[in-house]
């Protein structure tokens, strides 16, 4: 029998057969998910994956004509080749790439399926969904940090004309929009809507556009608010948001600006109460990074991993595709060298 397929019977030996129960677990469809399942398949480890969302889910909410900032080769998983157009790739692009990826590994997919909630206990691990119940015996979190906003908590936030996604410049010709942020998502959303037409502010809490604007944006966002084609307000802050206006106060003062639409280009986080549904710790260093071993990406509870971007924590500037997929051969790399471990104790037992 070959060493990949023994990996994968001496797991659940005495639970072979039964339908929902895998080697792992992976919650997030997002590139980092796909990577770890194409490692396990590599080493002969069944897998599910579960994504509340669509496939790519973070990837598909981005706006829709975004360009990458790195290269197609650098975001290439599994050894499919990214062939794109031009040196950066767009969205479209990267949703189709996934999608042929996923395709070419035939990848145990279950879309639209949120996990609600996970419980570990006697070697295992009962992971209970939306539409059903699995079991394993390794877990791992790749759910990214794109699902919930970093709110402004100002009164009038939940307004409709308040959004924290962009998706394209259409809706906002020639109306007064306010974008609130400074760093690539603000400044380019700003040049977006103002190219089409959209009388456009920015609110922007430091002194000047965010240093680590990409180099190909920053000289642009900066002529455009230099000659006045985009208004901006340093060192002010969003005091509250009204149907038809917004007050923001300034070094000179308060203001009010007629406004029909805000966009707050304010970051995002990682469901911390999702890990710690977990059982995943939270660090109380100034990125509330979650817990989690560098070298194996195992977190505090045992045979529970992280991957990709939400290693991070609030830092989200840190982990990408590109410097992130690695994690998938390191936790496949740890399993398999726990299960040897447990094989040779005597915990696992093999036909």
């Amino acid at each position: 029998m070959p060493q990949a397929e023994r990996q994968s019977n001496l797991i659940y030996l005495t639970l072979a057969g039964m339908q929902d129960q895998y080697d792992v677990i992976i919650i997030g469809g997002g590139p980092m998910g796909l990577a770890c399942a194409i490692e396990l398949q590599k080493a002969g480890l069944s897998h599910v994956i579960l994504e509340k969302g669509v496939l790519v889910n973070s990837l598909y909410n981005f706006p829709a004509n975004m360009t990458f900032f790195s290269t197609s080769k650098l975001l290439e998983i599994g050894g499919v080749p990214f062939i794109s157009h031009r040196d950066k790739p767009t969205r479209s692009e990267a949703l189709e790439y996934y999608r042929r990826v996923s395709e070419k590994w035939t990848l145990n997919l279950r879309l639209y399926e949120e996990v609600l909630e996970v419980k570990a206990g006697g070697g295992e691990f009962e992971v209970r969904t939306t539409k059903g119940l699995y079991k394993s015996r390794s877990v791992v979190a790749a759910t990214g940090f794109y699902d919930l906003e970093v709110k402004m908590n100002v009164p009038g936030e939940a307004l409709p004309k308040v959004s924290h996604y962009y998706k394209e410049a259409h809706p906002y010709v020639g109306q007064d929009v306010l974008v609130v942020g400074a760093a690539n998502s603000a400044c380019q959303v700003a040049l977006d809507i103002w190219s089409k037409g959209a009388n456009t502010t920015m609110l922007i809490r430091s002194g000047e556009i965010y240093r680590g604007v990409k180099y190909w944006i920053k000289p642009n966002i900066e002529n455009r608010i230099k000659e006045g084609s985009i208004k901006a307000f340093f060192h002010a802050r969003l005091l509250e948001i009204e149907e038809d206006r917004v007050l923001i106060e300034t070094p000179e003062g308060k203001i009010h600006l007629p406004n029909d639409f805000v966009l707050a280009m304010t970051g995002y986080k990682p469901n911390y109460k999702f890990l710690r549904m977990l059982g995943i710790e939270i660090g109380d260093d100034e990125y509330s990074s979650p817990c989690y071993d560098p070298e194996t990406l195992e977190t505090n509870v045992r045979n529970l991993y992280l991957a990709g971007v939400v290693c991070g924590g609030l830092k989200t500037n840190r982990f990408f595709i590109e410097n992130s997929r690695s994690h998938a051969e390191a936790i496949v790399g740890h399993m398999l060298t726990r299960f040897q471990e447990e094989v040779a104790s005597g915990d696992e037992e093999i036909s």
